[in-house]
């Protein structure tokens, strides 16, 4: 299996860790909790600031000395409605006890300090329909640039409808060559409804020295260090998938691939 490609470490407890380390690159973390009601999970952010994103379920949650009380109310991903999330700064810690079966997303990147605890609700975040035909997909702005709520972290979620195509046509965001493009690490965590599916993710390079096709299935991760990174959602199976990016810049910029930029003549992600 390729090194771009993480699965689960099991159903319960805190199934992903992704570090800089352990991803070989420098600014992007991503941790995936899956708790039963009562279980709890806390950390101490270090260095690094974080975007705990309610994916599923409902927990209570007290980050930066504070309580925000019981959150979520999506209990499926695949309600299509928005989701709950915290933003913790660095050099502060965070604490969540589930109070129903929940999913929680820790997404990381270097913190400066900028920015306090605080929710960003549904009515927080930006929804956009995508593309067109086949190319169509569902789009909610967790935390992106538009949203000035982190220092680096920038957050989103992306639903592909069954038989389309997303992250297409397919775009690199690879150099520090702002405002042209910037450079950005980025994590996928999949999901796929009904659960037995299965979805296709490509990372390449334009030179061809790196060249990955992975059936990505529930709950697995792909690391995106550099190149494009299309993902296609077969007949039958739905896709969601949360996007982290972080760099030097909290800016996303990016290039299509220039074969491909036809398909709709204009910039698209």
């Amino acid at each position: 299996m390729s090194d771009l490609h993480r699965r689960p470490a099991g159903t319960s407890g805190k199934v992903h860790d992704i570090t800089p380390a352990s991803a070989g690159w420098t600014y992007v973390g991503f941790g995936l909790y899956r708790l039963e009601p009562g279980e709890e999970a806390a950390e101490a952010t270090g260095e690094r600031e974080a975007m705990l994103v309610l994916v599923e379920g409902r927990a209570e949650i007290t980050a930066g000395g504070e309580a925000f009380g019981e959150l979520g109310g999506r209990m499926d991903v695949f309600e299509r409605t928005k989701p709950w999330s915290v933003y913790v700064p660095n050099g502060s810690q965070w604490r969540m006890r589930a109070t129903t079966p929940c999913t929680v997303a820790v997404c990381t990147a270097p913190g400066e300090g900028g920015h306090a605890a605080r929710v960003i609700g549904p009515d927080d975040i930006e929804e956009e329909v995508r593309g067109s035909g086949a190319n169509t997909r569902h789009i909610h702005a967790i935390a992106m640039e538009q949203a000035d709520v982190a220092d680096r972290l920038l957050v989103t979620e992306v639903y592909t409808p069954a038989g389309n195509w997303s992250s297409y046509p397919p775009h690199r965001h690879d150099e520090d060559d702002y405002p042209n493009i910037t450079f950005l690490e980025e994590t996928y965590y999949h999901r796929v409804s009904p659960d037995q599916g299965f979805g296709v993710q490509r990372v390449f390079t334009e030179d061809g020295s790196l060249d990955e096709t992975m059936a990505v299935a529930d709950h697995d991760v792909v690391l995106v260090p550099r190149g494009h990174h299309p993902v296609g959602a077969p007949y039958g199976y739905e896709l969601y998938y949360l996007n982290v990016m972080a760099g030097p810049m909290r800016k996303w910029r990016f290039r299509n691939h220039p074969d491909h930029e036809w398909v709709i003549g204009h910039d698209a992600a």
